[in-house]
């Protein structure tokens, strides 16, 4: 017997949006797209749901095949369904957004896919709605990093103070004072300094410090 026979079909795809953080500069992986319609045009990366999969699960394959990274901070960001958003099909599109250190990303695997770090405030015009989708992301993003560390996930390991200062800021759009800034910053206990030095920042070094999960878990509070 077949259902909903009576009614048309819809394509459903993810599109992801990845974030990085380089150079004091909040960056989004694009490439030019591989198929038509729209073939060369800049554009998010993404694919189609199979249908043996779950949103997330469509989300986190189409996110290691692009990084073969797993266990990314990833949220949903919303659905995109504009009638005329592909000219290809009716196409609905979920978009999620992704948190990885720049520097993981295999370089070999981003040549290959031929995608490029671009600064998010610099974007070229993309593929049919992907810029309303970034524009989403950053801002839901912006929102939850003022109330978690999920910040952490953009910076190396070992950072320093100005390094964190600076993604704020690239993130916020906007300058932070920095002694505000770093008088909250050592009021979080799960925010460590570390006994090791960055010297390539300046002559004198800056010290670099960690993010502590486990304190972080016992006195979840932040607020920046």
């Amino acid at each position: 017997m077949t259902f909903y026979s009576e009614h048309s079909k819809v394509w459903v795809s993810v599109d992801c949006i990845i974030f990085g953080f380089d150079e004091s500069k909040l960056k989004v992986l694009i490439g030019r797209r591989q198929m038509d319609p729209g073939r060369g045009e800049w554009s998010l990366y993404g694919g189609f749901v199979a249908a043996d999969e779950s949103l997330d699960d469509a989300a986190a394959r189409t996110l290691h095949e692009l990084t073969g990274m797993e266990n990314v901070f990833m949220r949903q960001v919303g659905a995109f369904g504009s009638v005329d958003r592909d000219p290809g099909e009716r196409v609905i599109s979920i978009a999620y957004y992704a948190l990885i250190n720049v520097k993981d990303y295999s370089e070999t695997l981003r040549k290959e896919h031929g995608v490029e770090w671009v600064d998010a405030s610099e974007l070229p015009r993309l593929y049919s709605d992907h810029n309303q989708m970034v524009a989403k992301a950053w801002k839901l993003m912006k929102q939850k990093m003022r109330t978690e560390p999920i910040g952490f996930r953009l910076l190396p390991e070992l950072f320093t103070l100005t390094q964190l200062q600076r993604l704020y800021e690239a993130v916020g759009g906007e300058e932070i004072d920095k002694r505000n800034f770093r008088k909250r910053i050592k009021e979080m206990d799960f925010i460590e300094k570390t006994n090791k030095i960055d010297k390539k920042s300046s002559k004198r070094g800056a010290a670099l410090y960690c993010f502590n999960h486990n304190s972080y878990e016992k006195s979840p509070d932040f607020k920046l």
